[in-house]
């Protein structure tokens, strides 16, 4: 029996995820997240490109491609959860939603639904994104059943307004494939509720200090349950804060809203008692921010969400006041890349981050802090090989990652020894040979040999120069310093970033010290008072000159802030 995968685009540099895959006579089409679908008919010998294509969620990678598809093929049958099906429109927000047709047909959930003779799909919940399906697709011969799992993006962990995937309806299914994300690789993350009190904390503390936060976010998913997380943190219940939702997130705030009998319990019962989104009357107050009003705000502190694409001109200007802009971390990507695509204007990464730069020709410093945060919507390393152990496939199918990234999970030798595991590039066919003998090949080498030495009270550790052809090898060796720490019985080493160095210098300067580590004019490790002699360059933390100035009177806590209105 055939069983192979064809991937058009596979998500390695955000092409987005379109795959075909062959089971017997069939093809199925799993996700078209591709922004230009030329590939899908030029590589089509017969009239359609598979014999019909199932969404796994509605995210733009996944599914930015199915009007184009729907238009080029009319009778191509495209079919989603429900949830999905309705939120799909929300990809092509220049098209009037009474131009675009209802093309994509919902399917339920845990229910297998035969589509031609002998093949079914099955969808179970993923987590990750409302509707977001994990999806069974399964061929039945009069020899045996095969079984393949498409994962689609997949989340284990409960967030704010999905459930996690429940992998008690999907342990020892053992699919003959599976095919699976591998966004975050082998990384390990923190408790979601510590990566959500880390943000939450980082966000309070800002506004303490007067300054605005602006989030640049997707349409749908992260900026959804970053206000919910502000809505009901115990650092942002009751404050007198304005959050302020603009563009396209403030539509998908909408969707939502229409999704309420989908979403978890805990939600509904919070909807009962005040709005999940719109709100003017329990503090914090979130509002949706209307054209006009962007150039107003930021002059007391507030919150922003606005589209991840956009530009952030409109907000941070000479006379808004200072901003803290906070961008989702995406693995492999470094943060002055994502800040280069995002405020193209402003200047280069290591000036503008910390408030060093200028804002279009004006003299005075833009007062702009650029820093990341993690909240994750994906698996990380331990959790993708605790799905993969729990369903006990033959084939493995890696997508949706940096090349590095699927690399590193591909020569986890936990999974090498046990399973076919397949990596493939965009174009590449995966023959997918089902049998009982194990024959996995060998893993290409990623492993470093190098020497210890030990010298006195130093120690020093020695590795080929190979190791720098890896791309993230610059991230790593950013500072030339590292951080190492023992995990079990092995030595973990991990490089310190710029932005790490300067926190745990500030930290460990005292607050009465005069330095430039406590000086106002300090921003982003250089020093912008005109009238010193060290103005423009960079500064240390434990720097002095005779201009110094005191920075301002840290500020208290809104408690604090609270009794003095008493």
């Amino acid at each position: 029996m055939d069983l192979e995968c064809l991937p058009y685009s596979v998500n390695h540099e955000d092409e987005g995820v379109c795959l075909l895959v062959r089971m017997g006579p069939y093809r199925i089409m799993l996700d078209c997240g591709m922004d230009n679908i030329t590939p899908l008919q030029t590589n089509s010998k017969q009239a359609l490109p598979a014999d019909l294509v199932l969404c796994s969620h509605a995210h733009p990678d996944h599914a930015r491609g199915f009007l184009a598809l729907h238009k080029a093929f009319p009778q191509l049958p495209i079919y989603a959860s429900e949830v999905t099906a309705q939120l799909l429109p929300l990809n092509w927000p220049e098209v009037k939603p009474q131009n675009i047709p209802q093309f994509c047909q919902a399917l339920p959930w845990r229910s297998p639904v035969e589509f031609q003779d002998g093949l079914c799909a099955e969808l179970f919940p993923a987590g990750h994104l409302p509707g977001a399906a994990t999806i069974r697709l399964t061929y039945t011969t009069p020899r045996r059943t095969y079984t393949l799992i498409y994962t689609g993006d997949f989340f284990l962990s409960n967030s704010r307004l999905v459930e996690g995937l429940p992998l008690d309806s999907l342990r020892g299914i053992e699919p003959d494939v599976l095919i699976l994300e591998g966004t975050y690789g082998t990384a390990r993350h923190p408790h979601r509720r510590q990566q959500e009190n880390q943000l939450s904390e980082r966000i309070s503390r800002a506004i303490a200090m007067g300054q605005s936060v602006l989030l640049p976010v997707p349409t749908l998913g992260l900026g959804q349950e970053i206000l919910m997380l502000l809505r009901s943190h115990h650092l942002f219940t009751g404050r007198d804060l304005d959050i302020w939702v603009d563009g396209n997130v403030a539509t998908g705030c909408d969707a939502y809203l229409n999704l309420l009998p989908y979403l978890p319990a805990s939600v509904q019962n919070f909807s009962r008692h005040q709005p999940l989104f719109w709100d003017e009357r329990v503090r914090p107050r979130v509002r949706r921010l209307q054209p006009e009003q962007r150039r107003a705000i930021g002059k007391s502190p507030c919150i922003v969400f606005t589209d991840e694409i956009g530009d952030l001109s409109d907000y941070c200007h000479p006379d808004s006041g200072s901003w803290l802009i906070l961008l989702p971390q995406r693995p492999g990507r470094s943060i002055s890349s994502e800040f280069q695509v995002i405020i193209p204007d402003f200047g280069s990464f290591p000036e503008v981050s910390s408030s060093g730069g200028k804002h279009q020709g004006s003299s005075s410093p833009a007062l702009i802090n650029v820093e990341t945060y993690l909240l994750a919507q994906h698996c990380d390393g331990p959790g993708t090989t605790q799905l993969i152990h729990n369903l006990r496939p033959q084939h493995i199918v890696f997508v949706h990652g940096s090349p590095t990234y699927l690399a590193d999970l591909t020569n986890l030798e936990e999974l090498h020894n046990r399973y076919h595991l397949h990596c493939p590039s965009a174009g590449t066919l995966v023959e997918l040979p089902i049998g009982d003998t194990f024959l996995q090949p060998a893993a290409p080498e990623t492993n470093y040999e190098g020497e210890l030495t030990e010298l006195g009270t130093v120690v020093t550790i020695a590795l080929p120069d190979t190791i720098t052809g890896d791309p993230r090898w610059q991230n790593f060796a950013d500072t030339g310093l590292v951080e190492a720490r023992w995990q079990g019985e092995e030595l973990v080493l991990r490089g310190l970033s710029q932005r790490e160095l300067l926190t745990q210098g500030s930290d460990r300067i005292p607050t009465d010290l005069a330095c430039c580590g406590n000086c106002r004019h300090q921003r982003g490790q250089r020093c912008w008072n005109q009238a010193s002699p060290l103005f423009g360059f960079k500064v240390t933390p434990d720097g002095y000159c005779p201009v110094f100035e005191p920075g301002a009177v840290p500020p208290r806590s809104y408690r604090e802030d609270e009794e003095n209105k008493k």
